[in-house]
């Protein structure tokens, strides 16, 4: 089974803080680097490494080639991605060293130019069974889903940033849901219930160091997470989702699938980095088997 991501590409500014800046403070980095992102590239990366075919709709400034051909380099094709003459879409990742929390600015840029005669064109050799995923970086979500359940295939949703609009109407589409805690509690503010009362198929709930949580047709239930020496968590939510769901497009069952997904975000916070720190699935499998030797 394929899978089609309508996600956002960005590009990285990382910087390396002594703290997260306060308001009125001017500090100095560590370090800093750049590279590619985007919650989009992260999942579609993270999907390849795990093993999956996808199919990235996006968009980039046509002078940015190379995070083009990163992307393709590491599996994902690329055919639905548009080069345009507005910005690429970037991100200000600011990183504790200490604690590896993060504050993130990010500004959309060619994420805001999907087309639906983007979303057309991919979505034209797709199957039943096949897989639609999207996130709240981008645009014409909603169009995506209800062209993707046209054509039978099971649509994943990863809520974030969220927005209680785009949840509201994307919900009722949406047969496996991921979100974090914040997210989930936010989730039940806005629809008046608890997680627990959703009417979805499958709802997970990351918890960061905790692992994470399930909730719905195949039971209820929460999974740990190994313990590690976490140095950089941005992009840990993306590496859980593309290894969980990559495991579902191959007919795994949930809870194998969350376990695959823990171990590799387990194993991305222990690098620098977002897209560049995914783990291959070899690197997660043998991670798993070290700590059960």
């Amino acid at each position: 089974m394929s899978i089609y991501n309508l996600g956002s590409i960005n590009i990285d500014h990382l910087y390396r803080l002594p703290h997260l800046v306060t308001s009125g403070e001017t500090l100095a980095a560590e370090s800093y680097q750049i590279g590619l992102g985007g919650k989009g590239a992260n999942q579609s990366i993270a999907l390849v490494l795990a093993g999956a075919e996808v199919f990235q709709i996006g968009a980039l400034n046509r002078s940015d080639t190379i995070w083009l051909e990163q992307l393709a380099d590491k599996g994902v094709d690329t055919r639905y991605i548009h080069l345009l003459d507005a910005p690429t879409g970037h991100a200000i990742v600011m990183l504790d060293v200490k604690s590896a929390e993060n504050q993130i600015v990010i500004y959309p840029g060619c994420n805001q130019l999907i087309t639906q005669l983007q979303i057309d064109q991919a979505l034209e050799g797709a199957k039943p069974d096949d897989w639609a995923l999207t996130q709240n970086e981008t645009v014409l979500e909603e169009y995506f889903f209800t062209q993707a359940k046209q054509k039978g295939l099971m649509c994943s949703y990863s809520a974030a940033p969220f927005d209680p609009e785009r949840v509201a109407k994307l919900l009722p589409m949406t047969d496996l849901l991921v979100v974090n805690e914040v997210e989930a509690e936010a989730l039940s503010k806005t629809l008046g219930v608890s997680t627990e009362h959703l009417e979805i198929d499958h709802l997970v709930i990351t918890l960061g160091s905790r692992g994470a949580r399930y909730q719905g047709i195949d039971g209820n239930w929460q999974l740990p997470a190994p313990p590690v020496e976490a140095i950089d968590s941005t992009g840990a939510g993306d590496t859980f989702l593309g290894f969980m769901l990559a495991a579902l497009s191959q007919k795994k069952p949930m809870r194998e699938a969350m376990e695959l997904a823990i171990a590799a975000s387990a194993l991305q916070v222990t690098r620098l980095g977002t897209a560049a720190a995914i783990p291959t699935l070899d690197e997660v499998k043998q991670s798993i088997i070290q700590r059960q030797s």
